[in-house]
């Protein structure tokens, strides 16, 4: 056996299939679900709508979702790792995926600690009928002007203390590991989640007004299936909702056992994120529909989406509703969990890959990436200017961190590494549901045709109008936008030159020498990854 001082922590795992389906379902159903799908749908064409969303979810959300699943499940291994072992010269694309998510869980983890203080508002009413938007932006989040203050250092309690509980919470969960703490979090979240959220789709059904919401979501509107805006964003939604193409589902099926469905797993959560979407649809239309009523307008003028749908149009509801205290626990607190669920998958995939680079065990790696992230996350997201901080941070790293890399990530492996044939003979060892040349057509290239024109699309739209419409100065966007987006991708590729340690699981890993042996897999000689040590024998590369 290898020297026990040089051998690499034994690599963790799900408890069992079924506790992995609900934390791959925790991770995809998170605030986008929720604030965002009802209102995409409603502006696509309502009912109509499901048509592109159908054809995107069964033409790319599930087909990526394999090829993640693949990717992980064969390989052995968090993002980096994984995509080294596929091919080295793939490494980088594996911590680009890794930075996406360092810079997405720093303003994730605020969005979360606000849906908590609101869920304590709702009890109280705190905000005052009438007072919705003033409270949220002047009182609570004390809003201040880049263009006049520039990144503010001015602390706002009401945000930062609940935050830094947020971040208490989460960095607990992740220090248990991935069976004692992201998995025992899920069972217990993800089941709360759903009855929260069906009790609260109940309530709003029987609002006054709320037929009149769910026929403005869905009554079909078959004329907008003839533009093609429709159609990207049925794709983009997907794309963001599974949570495919920025590691989360590499890592999360790496800790799979070997012998594991894994298409049948894809499909169960594929469905259960669109079922969620739907009932999301259905509760926030409902109360839309009593806000049209009570203000004496139709559900064009109220609906949004977003922080606007969750913060102020929300807490309008609950102000005028009977019972709206409880609707507003239900809504925030249905925040709250989807938002934790999502920020600890988020997290698994940095976490994971520096245990994978430096052979640390999960405590320290844990505390070694929580911490920083979460002084971070508390240092700009509990100021004055936090809300335009996270406005373009979010807009740019969805843009051009996670639709880039997805982008990148399937031309690599389909068009320059020919490994689409070994993911489908990987994905079809075991697995319930068969795929073939129309699963490598639809991931070669559908995938990167849609991509792309989503892609150049965002380019052009942001080069040509400033985001922001101007309220953002250049030099903000330049920072927060544009360089962050690029240097993800520099950084990515310098952290891929640094050398992993003698313990890490690139150059120590016992256990994937024997899961290559019991699938009678081959070491891929082009890798140029390190030989296994003699001792672990076999001769498997890494």
């Amino acid at each position: 056996m290898a020297n026990a001082t040089t051998q690499a922590p034994r690599r963790e795992a799900f408890g069992s299939r079924n506790v992995f389906i609900l934390s791959a379902i925790g991770s995809a159903v998170g605030l986008g679900n929720i604030w965002r799908f009802p209102y995409v749908a409603y502006e696509g064409g309502g009912g109509a709508f499901l048509i592109p969303y159908l054809c995107a979810l069964l033409t790319a959300g599930i087909p990526l979702l394999f090829f993640d699943y693949a990717i992980g499940h064969r390989f052995r291994g968090s993002a980096p790792l994984a995509f080294r072992r596929l091919h080295r010269a793939a490494e980088p694309l594996g911590w680009w995926q890794v930075l996406i998510c360092v810079v997405i869980a720093t303003y994730y983890a605020v969005i979360i600690a606000w849906a908590a203080m609101y869920t304590w508002f709702s009890a109280q009413l705190s905000w005052g009928a009438g007072n919705e938007q003033s409270f949220f932006f002047e009182e609570f989040l004390q809003m201040g002007n880049v263009a006049e203050v520039g990144v503010s250092t001015q602390f706002v309690p009401q945000v930062g203390i609940p935050l830094v509980l947020v971040w208490v919470v989460v960095i607990v969960i992740m220090g248990l590991g991935v069976k004692r703490g992201i998995g025992r979090a899920n069972v217990v979240l993800m089941p709360l989640l759903t009855v929260m959220f069906a009790a609260l789709v109940v309530q709003a059904l029987f609002l006054p007004g709320a037929m009149d919401g769910l026929n403005a979501f869905f009554t079909p509107n078959w004329a907008a299936l003839a533009d093609p805006g429709v159609w990207a964003s049925a794709y983009g939604h997907i794309f963001f909702s599974l949570s495919v193409a920025f590691g989360i589902m590499v890592t999360y099926s790496s800790y799979l056992k070997r012998k594991t469905d894994l298409t049948g797993s894809g499909l169960v959560v594929a469905f259960a994120n669109s079922g969620f979407e739907i009932l999301a649809g259905l509760g926030v239309f409902a109360a839309l529909g009593f806000m049209a009523q009570a203000a004496g307008t139709d559900v064009s003028g109220v609906a949004t989406s977003g922080i606007g749908l969750a913060f102020i149009a929300f807490p309008t509801i609950v102000s005028q509703a009977t019972g709206g205290s409880i609707i507003g626990v239900l809504f925030f607190g249905a925040l709250v969990f989807a938002g934790i669920t999502s920020l600890i998958s988020v997290l698994e995939v940095i976490v994971a890959a520096l245990q994978d680079k430096l052979g640390w065990g999960r405590v320290r790696t844990t505390l070694m990436v929580a911490i920083p992230i979460a002084a971070i996350s508390i240092a700009l997201f509990s100021t004055t200017t936090a809300l335009a901080v996270l406005d373009t941070t979010d807009a740019f790293v969805n843009a051009f961190g996670i639709m880039a890399v997805a982008f990148v990530a399937v031309i690599v492996v389909a068009w320059i590494l020919h490994k689409l044939p070994v993911l489908r003979e990987h994905l079809n060892r075991r697995s319930s549901f068969k795929i073939g040349w129309i699963w490598m057509l639809l991931v070669g290239a559908l995938a990167p045709l849609v991509l792309g024109y989503l892609l150049i699309s965002e380019i052009i739209t942001k080069i040509n109008t400033p985001y922001g419409g101007g309220d953002y100065p250049v030099w903000f966007l330049g920072i927060f936008g544009w360089g962050m987006a690029i240097g993800l991708i520099i950084v990515g590729m310098l952290l891929s030159l640094l050398p992993w340690s003698r313990r890490s699981h690139a150059k120590n890993d016992p256990e994937y020498d024997e899961f290559l042996v019991e699938e009678n897999y081959q070491p891929d000689t082009e890798t140029g990854a390190v030989r296994l040590p003699d001792s672990t024998q076999n001769g498997a590369r890494a």
